[in-house]
Parts: C-alpha cells; structure tokens; sequence
C-alpha cells in the first residue's frame, strides 16, 4: 500500500498572517484559510459548507505571506496534513491537525500583476520537532 500525504487548498484568508519566531529564530507564519463549496441538496436546493482550515507555513515563504497576505487574500496552497499535540499550563492535553505548507501563492495577481519578487521560496525543510510558539 502506498500512503499519500498531500493537501492542495485554494481558499480566502479569515485573518491577516501572524508572523511569529521560533526560540531559535525560525520564522512562522499561520494563515487561517476559508474554503468553500457549493452543492445541491437532495431537494435540488444550492447550500455552500464552508472549512476553515490552519495553515502553517515556514522560514523565508512564512515572512514572504506575512508581508504581501492579508484578509480575504484568495490563495492557493500545497502542503502536507499535520498532526501536533501540547499540554497547556493548566494540564490540558490539546492536539490538532494542521496543513504544513510547502507552497503558498495568491491569486489576485492575475489581475493586478505580481510585486518584484513573484513567488513564496519553496519549504526548506524544517524539521517537524521544531515548535511553534502560540
């Protein structure tokens, strides 16, 4: 059996990026993502299902979406799912699965035209037991 790990997503952001740096500077950015559907009901009625999904992207691509992202950005995304899980101060154990980018675009520069620099730079591979400060 051959296991597959791969999310492509094209959606809206609900928030601007927050760009935050590891314990060892590592950049990371969250880009919480809209993504919506629009399907007929057994009534033939229309209805749309929206997901909000967390995305996570790193390094150099998480400080290229913190500066040309923000709210309501249509973008599109391709990564991997990721599971991670803390204990919070009080005991709690929390988890959650997330989608870790390895490529981010947006996709309103088919109208308005791309800035200087066109594209996110590609994962570089940080290591999955870096952690993400909340």
């Amino acid at each position: 059996m051959i296991d597959v790990n791969r999310v492509l997503l094209a959606g809206r952001l609900t928030r601007d990026p927050e760009l935050r740096y590891t314990s060892s500077g590592t950049a990371v950015t969250t880009l919480p993502v809209a993504v919506s559907r629009t399907y007929a009901s057994r009534t033939g009625e229309k209805r749309e299902e929206t997901c909000f999904i967390n995305v996570v992207v790193w390094e150099k691509q998480a400080e290229f979406c913190a500066e040309y992202l923000s709210k309501g950005s249509p973008v599109f995304v391709e990564g991997r799912l990721q599971s991670r899980s803390w204990e919070t101060e009080g005991g709690q154990k929390r988890s959650v699965i997330e989608v870790r980018a390895q490529r981010v675009q947006t996709l309103e520069w088919a109208e308005k035209g791309p800035p200087e620099e066109t594209r996110a730079p590609a994962d570089q591979g940080v290591p999955p037991e870096e952690e993400i400060p909340f």
